[in-house]
């Protein structure tokens, strides 16, 4: 299987996103939008530019499901990344170490070719005295790639929103992923994975805390 590996460079500025960018929903409620008439439209003019007939029995209900598609696999841009982690827990006992939750499966869609890209997240945060429920990271996870993104900027994202709102001392994040704008249009090398990192605090300033997490993150399941 072909591979290919994206790391970010170390970077002391690596988690300095604009917070207005991913702590809050994109979507307001006051904000201007087309009419679902407008979008079922739309589609209606890509299968005729495709070569279809919009109008023949089996694509008649087709505009209202791609958009009612669109509503679920965009979702993340109406919610809200930070308020999924402002909840958390002071009963760790002393814990001193990171927090790994990995093999987080997640689909998200390419903002280049809008098509999908999928795989798993791997991520560790090192808590300073309170701890956000194991699943909020995942949740997290899913917010984001319910919006069009890059992988990059999608590691990225994760890492920053961890890093601005629950403030460890450090966050690591490891995604893998398959394109389909890669495997199945152009090149169309199916099986190429991608592989992203982010590093913040303590696993940007030590090698040996970022190599235990990548061992950990990437050991063969059990």
């Amino acid at each position: 299987m072909d591979k290919s590996i994206r790391a970010s460079t170390p970077d002391p500025r690596a988690a300095e996103l604009d917070p207005t960018e991913f702590l809050a929903a994109v979507v307001k409620a006051d904000q201007p939008r087309p009419a679902r008439s407008e979008a079922e439209q739309a589609v209606k003019t890509l299968l005729a530019y495709i070569g279809e007939n919009p109008a023949r029995e089996g694509l008649v209900d087709t505009p209202r499901r791609v958009v009612e598609a669109f509503d679920e696999l965009y979702q993340g841009y109406h919610q809200c990344p930070a308020e999924v982690l402002n909840r958390t827990f002071g009963e760790t006992a002393g814990y001193d170490d990171f927090v790994l939750v990995r093999d987080i499966g997640f689909t998200s869609q390419c903002e280049h070719h809008m098509m999908p890209f999928y795989g798993k997240a791997h991520i560790a945060y090192t808590p300073v005295e309170r701890v956000v429920g194991l699943s909020k990271l995942a949740r997290l996870t899913n917010i984001f790639a319910r919006r069009l993104q890059t992988q990059e900027h999608l590691t990225a994202q994760i890492a920053a929103a961890i890093d601005e709102v629950l403030k460890p001392r450090g966050v690591a994040v490891l995604i893998e992923a398959e394109h389909t704008c890669m495997s199945v249009r152009g090149v169309a090398t199916h099986g190429t994975m991608t592989f992203t990192c982010r590093f913040t605090g303590m696993f940007r300033d030590n090698p040996a805390e970022q190599a235990r997490f990548m061992s950990l993150a990437r050991s063969p399941q059990r």
